[in-house]
């Protein structure tokens, strides 16, 4: 039955057209280049056009009249685990940089369409923090209804997460008792404490050195005209030297502030950049370092105290960060967050005094310089794709709602059809519903065995 559902909603999406579209008497609010009132925005070919005010409609233009809304670029998530197909971790080694997120994105994923109605259109799919190196990941566009390759971000450089803290050490100490899962426990798997953490880093970067040093010798042989046996293929060790050669993107999950300095001797030491830190709460304590070694932060707006590494959190935490050089982005790591970062965005102005064009850059610009896509989404800007959401209100205001939401010039949401056609699927699935129980015997469903043979939800990164 929820399959059937998801591809009547599959269809819905995949029946937007790219056209021509003329968003007049907006307040345009471009993030980079100022706010228009009664301003007008042109889509051609999947580009924003032209911006200004009275702009003349092509012939075969699709007018919206958002006399009253506001219209932003699409809001950008920087730390994302929505559309992947079962567990985010491969969480058996410390080291898993060989497993790729990109090869299980599940573009049915119900939430990839929540968080378009939320007026998200990008996100940095990301692996969990299990691992201290942990797998690759990917930045996707929510083109609901496409295949999981065509939801890929043309272009965007590639990523891979590592975890410092209590996440990867406490998979050196499974839970033990009332506190573990039934069965044996299971076995104890390196590292269990933060000196760990730090050494198989430097470890596996060392060998990655190693590594990259052989193909090196390798390649100057062949250009010499020589015809030596090549190394063995390490997948492990690959994307370790693409971050080496500024290839691939670091994404760190971490929150004490002793642990971002160690990462930052660490990446010193063995030659690459930290692209972004993650959740980094204690932030706020080594904002200067973080600045000089030239890495983003992606933070929660105010979350805290949900674990010990969390209790030193504090919400001005965005606002100091970027007063003292960081650019920094307010990112989700939940499917229900990320239907409402702009709201996020804005408790930046109440903690902090950040402006609005500020706050707003907070899930625009700032994530896309941080995914390195900035010269393509994050803001209104002639050349750059039509990624825009449509507000009925101010969108730092409580009270507003996305009403329309284009991806490449593609309108992938409309909150006035979204509405209209909520009784017809809802018949749809009371249909599906009373079909299912005229097949099903009463003790096999819902919470019968029906139910535990479909498994159990796959857990997510370990929270958060």
């Amino acid at each position: 039955m929820k399959r059937m559902l998801l591809l009547a909603s599959v269809l819905l999406g995949a029946a937007a057209h790219a056209q021509t579209v003329l968003i007049r008497n907006a307040t345009v609010m471009t993030v980079t280049k100022g706010t228009i009132q009664n301003g007008s925005v042109l889509i051609q070919n999947g580009k924003i056009a032209a911006i200004g005010k009275n702009l003349n409609a092509p012939a075969d233009a699709t007018i919206v009249d958002a006399s009253g809304k506001f219209l932003t670029p699409g809001i950008i998530d920087c730390h994302s685990h929505t559309a992947v197909e079962g567990s985010v971790n491969e969480g058996t080694v410390s080291d898993s940089s060989m497993v790729d997120i990109k090869d299980v994105i599940n573009p049915t994923d119900i939430n990839i369409y929540r968080a378009l109605a939320g007026g998200l259109t990008v996100s940095n799919v990301l692996h969990g923090s299990a691992n201290a190196i942990g797998g690759q990941t990917v930045v996707v566009k929510l083109r609901w209804g496409k295949s999981a390759k065509e939801m890929l971000f043309e272009g965007a450089t590639p990523g891979i997460k590592f975890a410092l803290g209590e996440n990867p050490k406490r998979q050196g100490y499974p839970a033990q008792g009332f506190l573990s899962q039934q069965g044996p426990t299971p076995e104890r798997r390196y590292p269990g404490t933060r000196l760990g953490v730090e050494e198989v880093i430097r470890q596996s970067f060392t060998e990655a050195k190693i590594y990259q040093g052989e193909w090196k010798t390798y390649n100057e042989k062949l250009a010499r005209g020589e015809h030596p046996i090549p190394p063995g293929k390490d997948l492990r060790l690959e994307p370790l030297v693409e971050v080496m050669e500024g290839k691939r993107y670091v994404h760190a999950h971490c929150y004490r502030s002793d642990e971002i300095l160690m990462l930052i001797r660490v990446a010193d030491e063995m030659g690459f950049k930290i692209r972004t830190f993650q959740h980094v709460l204690e932030g706020y304590k080594v904002a200067k370092e973080i600045a000089a070694h030239g890495a983003g932060a992606s933070t929660f707006s105010d979350w805290w105290s949900y674990k010990i590494e969390a209790y030193d959190a504090s919400p001005y935490n965005a606002a100091i960060m970027a007063r003292k050089g960081v650019i920094v982005s307010l990112n989700s790591d939940s499917d229900e967050l990320q239907r409402h970062l702009n709201l996020e965005a804005a408790k930046t102005m109440r903690y902090g005094g950040l402006n609005e064009n500020e706050a707003l850059a907070m899930v625009t610009i700032n994530p896309a310089k941080q995914l390195g896509i900035d010269d393509k989404v994050g803001s209104i800007e002639v050349g750059k794709s039509a990624d825009l959401v449509l507000f009925d209100q101010h969108p730092l205001s409580g009270f507003s709602k996305p009403q329309k939401v284009w991806i490449d010039g593609h309108e992938y949401f409309d909150r006035d059809k979204d509405i209209e056609t909520r009784p017809e699927f809802e018949k749809k699935k009371k249909a599906l519903e009373d079909k299912e129980a005229a097949v099903v015997p009463p003790g096999r469903r819902k919470n019968g065995a029906a139910a535990s043979e479909a498994g159990a939800i796959p857990n997510r990164e370990e929270r958060p």
